[in-house]
């Protein structure tokens, strides 16, 4: 289990949930992201998380570039 507070840096498939926008890691997890731009253009895409991790199943998104 990764604590709060812990860096991301993951890569997996970007998927959008509604309003949503989520990293379906290669590893299992699941993230939701808290985006400070709407990557629209990356979305079913394999991408890069880097963050930080500010709840459970949530991240502070830094960066979401193309893996």
């Amino acid at each position: 289990m990764v604590a709060p507070g812990a860096r991301i840096n993951e890569i997996g498939t970007l998927i959008r949930d509604g309003g949503a926008f989520y990293l379906r890691g290669d590893v299992g997890r699941r993230y939701e992201l808290k985006l400070h731009r709407t990557p629209s253009d990356r979305v079913e895409k394999r991408v890069r998380l880097i963050g930080t991790l500010v709840g459970l199943d949530l991240v502070n998104a830094d960066g979401v570039a193309l893996a």
